[in-house]
């Protein structure tokens, strides 16, 4: 009996091993096309961006008006900071919605005594439903400045009040504890208006702020924060930006604009039917069905990624809240593929139903679980017997790849194409940092994304609290 239990193990490690092997070569060969064609785009749009003046797009007469929307939460520490930034970009016609989600501190009296708000009457249609407006302010001062005070009903729900409130014809949602550049807009917007509406959303780069020096909502000093969990959330945001999304975006295959800076068409978006209320991930939510409703009505319109415009926003600093967010990411991951689970392998949906959503699935979704799984197999062949030198070494050669030595490219791509980050010891300090990924940061955000997928398939919808120190209020490191 012991015998054939123990024939069934090694031939369990033996193919779980081959598995392991396909599984993680495949990942690497998608990563290195990922790099590779992430690479030609941030050349070619280097070359391009040095022959056009984005000045020429402050000319109001073909430029597109944007209501931008902040949806706030408890921001009183940041949104003072949040909204002087905004009023000051470099763009001809805009207007600020900042929308009060029921917060639990001052954001409201903040809002209304730093920027002299007044509540006013003001027609609001309702073509998204939302929790009940209690009221609408607009300030004194900045006359583009509004406050929507609303019912708690989560970020979706404050998104979806402030498309009803909005004025413009494409609307920007922006997170209430960030930076924008001062030329985001002009350049996030401006393949919208060079496509002549036929990119219907774009979204900027967001960059960690930790570690800056931020002054009434101007970035004055970029730096790198010293703690060494926002230094590898620095290397991941460069990784998932620089390399995941330019590559997915030359093809139209883009999933995901992030909720913290995204510019769209609000007629797309209403059609769509806004912001889904009862799910985390709701950002990449919309993009997914954006993406659906182009196929359903087999228009030519494309949803694109520009590098460039940046936006700098606060991360989590200690293991205890970054574990929330990576948890509720991987949860609003599986909501949206299981959402739009009839479109994978769909021939209906295109590149989007037979490349990018089956990307997402095999990879971001269940790469977690896989590597997990390694793991544990590693750990557990050792003591029930199996374990191939070769076959380890080789997992953790893999793995080395996924993790560290793809973290090094995006860091190479930032320092090649866009040089955000000044001090050369910086660059050394971000290469040194991806080479320790793989022993102990990846484990532990394999762990969380697994917790999350298992909570997601048991129902959880909640956030969780976030802890903010206000960086765009101005906070040195």
């Amino acid at each position: 009996m012991v015998t054939i239990i123990s024939q069934l193990w090694l031939e369990l490690v033996r193919v779980f091993g081959w598995f392991i092997l396909f599984y993680m070569s495949g990942v690497v060969v998608f990563y290195g096309l990922l790099f590779i064609l992430a690479a030609f785009q941030l050349k070619r749009e280097e070359k391009i961006d040095s022959y056009e003046r984005y000045e020429d797009y402050m000319d109001a007469s073909y430029t597109k008006p944007v209501s931008i929307i902040v949806p706030a939460y408890n921001e009183e520490l940041g949104i003072v900071g949040s909204v002087r930034s905004l009023l000051s970009i470099n763009y001809p016609e805009f207007e600020v919605i900042v929308v009060n989600d029921g917060s639990k501190d001052a954001t409201v009296e903040t809002v209304i005594e730093r920027f002299q708000m007044k509540k006013v009457k003001k027609v609001i249609q309702t073509r998204l439903e939302t929790m009940t407006i209690k009221g609408v302010y607009q300030s004194v001062i900045y006359p583009n400045l509004w406050l929507v005070d609303k019912m708690n009903g989560g970020k979706a729900d404050a998104l979806n009040a402030g498309l009803n409130v909005s004025n413009y014809p494409y609307f920007c949602s922006l997170d209430g504890d960030s930076v924008l550049e001062r030329d985001a807009f002009l350049k996030v917007m401006k393949p919208i208006i060079d496509s002549d509406e036929t990119v219907i959303a774009s979204g900027g780069s967001i960059r960690i702020a930790n570690g800056c020096d931020i002054h009434e909502g101007q970035v004055e000093r970029i730096g790198l924060s010293k703690n060494p969990i926002v230094i590898m959330q620095v290397i991941e945001y460069l990784r998932a930006f620089l390399m995941g999304r330019i590559g997915l975006s030359r093809y139209n295959w883009l999933l995901i604009i992030s909720g913290a800076f995204g510019v769209f068409s609000k007629k797309w978006v209403i059609e769509a039917g806004g912001y889904k209320r009862d799910t985390v991930g709701e950002d990449m939510e919309l993009v997914v069905r954006l993406q659906k409703l182009i196929k359903d009505k087999k228009e030519k319109k494309k949803i694109i990624y520009v590098p460039d415009p940046v936006c700098w926003t606060e991360a989590p600093e200690d293991f205890k809240y970054l574990h929330r967010q990576r948890n509720r990411w991987h949860r609003g991951l599986f909501d949206s593929l299981w959402i739009h689970k009839s479109m994978l392998l769909n021939p209906k949906y295109g590149s989007i139903g037979m490349v990018s959503l089956p990307y997402f699935w095999i990879i971001e979704l269940a790469g977690p679980v896989v590597e997990l799984c390694g793991y544990l197999f590693v750990v557990l062949s050792f003591f029930l017997g199996g374990i191939y030198i070769e076959m380890a070494l080789l997992f953790f050669l893999l793995s080395v790849l996924i993790g560290s030595l793809s973290s090094m490219g995006a860091v190479i791509l930032e320092e090649w194409s866009l040089r955000k980050y000044p001090k050369i010891s910086d660059i050394v300090k971000l290469f040194v940092y991806s080479l320790t990924e793989t022993l102990w940061y990846r484990p532990l955000t394999v762990i969380w994304r697994c917790q999350g997928l298992v909570q997601a398939i048991r129902g959880k919808k909640s956030w969780g609290e976030m802890k903010r120190k206000g960086v765009s209020g101005g906070i040195s490191q």
